[in-house]
């Protein structure tokens, strides 16, 4: 079965069995390293291709990520899961047959047979819109009872093996002068913040650096320098290894607090957008506004690298603010990442976009494989030898 693993407007990249094909042509066994399987070639010819638009130096790097960059991620058995592995939890936690009467009682007809899998967010989506108006105390117990699922699955401990803290490390090695790394993640879960903690990064939240901490949109405008005093004038000099980190969707240490946002060690009720359709009408609320709208705007900056990431194209306001930035800023690169990105049926727009567009990448990557391939610059990392280890 023939793969595409990598695709842009200048050709792409296919691998079979017992061949490679880069733009068309077939690579020659003489082009094959001795010890080299087709498949190994093609991994090191995508790397290659990869690493002529990742080590160019972009003023303003931007990663959006999804679900996939923390599948599979956690200690023991608690480890990331897609909506599909949430709809099996839901399963295990509350029964097929409850869900199923839940399901009846609120005239859910997106039920799919056991063993498969049912859309739990539009189930949460109806199920929400039925309590709306009925005001069912049953039909709001099991609403409680997913989103509790949900955040309990999204309570990960970092695992020593996971790739963010090198993903990170290599982020942030690029010239001091230029904006500090950018991450929108979508998920609840803490892994990026366990990664920065864990390697002595500083981290830019939207979150005052006081107890409590407290959200306030202003904070991401600040940066940290280091006061020099023993020098004649006194200089500013950037703060190396800090990086922005933005959650558009909440945290599962997020909570409300006498009408303020703040980060909480235990939170009871975390504040969070569940996966429902109705997301697009929570963004418009603080502090997911405020999240979104720095998206757009860094999204549309010069020179500017967007990394996408273990996103599904889901969320249809988050799609049209990617396409946006595809459309009125030219001097964007966008490199999307995903393990399914060579399958014909997915990514369809996107894919269209590429023939227009000589700014966008297309690598068929998981995360971890996608971290392995991106580049690291030692001319400009600020890490003592010694401080990381993978």
């Amino acid at each position: 079965m023939i793969k595409k693993i990598y695709i842009e407007n200048k050709g792409t990249i296919e691998v079979d069995e017992d061949s490679v094909t880069v733009n068309g042509r077939k690579v020659t066994k003489e082009e094959k390293k001795d010890t080299e399987t087709w498949m190994e070639l093609a991994f090191r010819l995508r790397e290659e291709a990869l690493q002529k638009h990742l080590k160019r130096q972009y003023e303003n790097t931007v990663v959006l990520t999804g679900a996939g960059s923390s599948y599979g991620i956690g200690i023991g058995k608690k480890k990331g899961k897609l909506m599909s592995g949430l709809w099996e939890e839901a399963v295990t936690r509350i029964s097929y047959d409850k869900l199923k009467d839940f399901c009846n009682k609120i005239n859910f007809s997106g039920l799919q047979p056991l063993g498969t899998t049912t859309d739990i967010e539009k189930l949460l989506t109806h199920a929400q819109l039925f309590h709306h108006v009925t005001e069912d105390k049953e039909v709001n117990e099991i609403i409680n009872s997913l989103k509790k699922m949900v955040k309990d699955n999204c309570t990960l401990e970092l695992s020593h093996e996971s790739p963010h803290r090198m993903f990170l490390k290599k982020l942030v090695s690029k010239k001091i002068k230029y904006a500090r790394p950018k991450i929108f993640t979508l998920n609840y879960d803490t892994l990026f913040e366990q990664a920065a903690e864990k390697s002595g990064f500083m981290v830019i939240d939207g979150f005052s650096f006081n107890y409590p901490r407290t959200f306030k949109g202003t904070n991401f405008d600040l940066d940290v320098v280091s006061r020099i005093t023993n020098k004649n004038v006194l200089e500013d000099n950037y703060v190396p290894n800090v990086i922005h980190i933005y959650k558009p969707h909440g945290s599962i240490n997020w909570e409300m607090q006498d009408d303020r946002i703040i980060i909480g060690e235990d939170t009871k009720e975390s504040l969070m957008i569940y996966p429902s359709s109705n997301k697009y009408e929570s963004s418009y609320q603080q502090p997911f506004f405020e999240m979104m709208s720095r998206f757009q705007q860094e999204t549309r900056s010069k020179n500017t690298l967007l990394i996408i990431v273990g996103y599904s194209f889901g969320d249809a306001h988050i799609n049209a603010m990617i396409y946006e930035a595809l459309n009125v800023n030219s001097s964007i690169t966008v490199v999307f990442v995903a393990p399914d990105a060579h399958e014909e049926s997915k990514y369809t727009r996107l894919k269209k976009e590429i023939n227009q567009n000589g700014n966008i990448i297309l690598t068929s990557q998981t995360f971890n494989e996608f971290v392995k391939s991106y580049p690291y610059s030692e001319i400009y990392s600020q890490l003592e030898k010694g401080d990381y280890h993978e």
